[in-house]
């Protein structure tokens, strides 16, 4: 019986799941995410706590080459140049993918998830920063080196907040899960969810204002690659029924030329947290 292996690599955890044959979840573990100098003996452990596996399969934020070097992360600044794909490949005895996080999460979506039955989609996860992963005409897009999907460096706000990144006004300081609650002044972007649920006047405002971000984003993809889907995922999503309908409103008055023309379907991601390191196994299955 074949099981498949998948490490999803965030800013502050890696989460690691193990997949049978049919593509279940049997085990998954988790640990606070290293230094870059440590990570592979890290991902080595993490991976050892699963049992058995057959192939490995990483997800990793920023610039992934296809041999699976981090060019540059800005949610994991330690990263720089780091040949990540030889160094498992050399510790581990099975083959190993690394690819980018969100890529890795799209193709999750795409294949077990949110997304089945779907052509052409675009994942965008607003988490510490905000990620991106298509597929189009039912194919997963890298572009011509590897690096299609860095999204959260779309420009939103002209000599806007500052980024890590080193620019100023790109999307994810303005929509990501970080942004929410810099948005809010410092409040928990949980709480001010929940306030907003409640009907407090300037939670909501708080939350429109967040939501209208994220849909400035969302139509700039829409209008360069015309989705069928956008799935959406992070930790401010698992409150979908308020944010999301305040991100469909504002969508739905952006959009160019809104009325002549079939709009995506805008659904919340399936997975969860998991949704990177099943994407990720998966594409270590290929």
């Amino acid at each position: 019986m074949t099981k498949n292996a998948g490490v999803d690599v965030g800013g502050t955890k890696c989460l690691a799941v193990l997949l049978d044959e049919d593509g279940k979840v049997v085990a998954s573990d988790r640990i606070p995410t290293p230094h870059a100098s440590k990570l592979a003996d890290t991902l080595c452990d993490l991976l050892g706590s699963l049992g058995e596996y057959d192939t490995v399969g990483v997800g990793v934020p920023g610039l992934i080459t296809p041999e699976g070097v981090i060019r540059s992360s800005p949610n994991l600044s330690s990263a720089v140049e780091l040949p990540l794909g030889a160094q498992l490949r050399s510790m581990l005895s099975v083959p190993v993918t690394v690819d980018n996080d969100a890529t890795s999460a799209a193709y999750g979506e795409w294949k077990v998830g949110a997304a089945r039955g779907a052509t052409d989609v675009w994942m965008v996860t607003l988490g510490t920063g905000i990620g991106g992963g298509l597929v189009s005409g039912g194919v997963v897009q890298r572009g011509a080196h590897g690096f299609a999907g860095e999204i959260g460096h779309l420009v939103v706000e002209i000599d806007g907040e500052l980024c890590p990144c080193g620019l100023r006004g790109c999307w994810e300081r303005y929509a990501s899960g970080t942004a929410l609650s810099r948005l809010a002044g410092g409040e928990r972007g949980e709480a001010v969810i929940e306030r907003a649920r409640k009907g407090e006047v300037d939670a909501v405002a708080v939350v429109d204002r967040f939501a209208r971000y994220v849909a400035i984003g969302l139509v700039s993809l829409t209008n360069a690659t015309d989705p069928d889907t956008l799935v959406i995922g992070g930790g401010v999503i698992a409150s979908s029924e308020v944010v999301m309908p305040a991100i469909a409103s504002h969508f739905a008055s952006l959009l160019y030329a809104p009325e002549h023309r079939p709009h995506p379907r805008l659904v919340s991601a399936q997975l969860g947290e998991q949704a990177g390191a099943i994407g990720a196994a998966l594409l270590g299955r290929q």
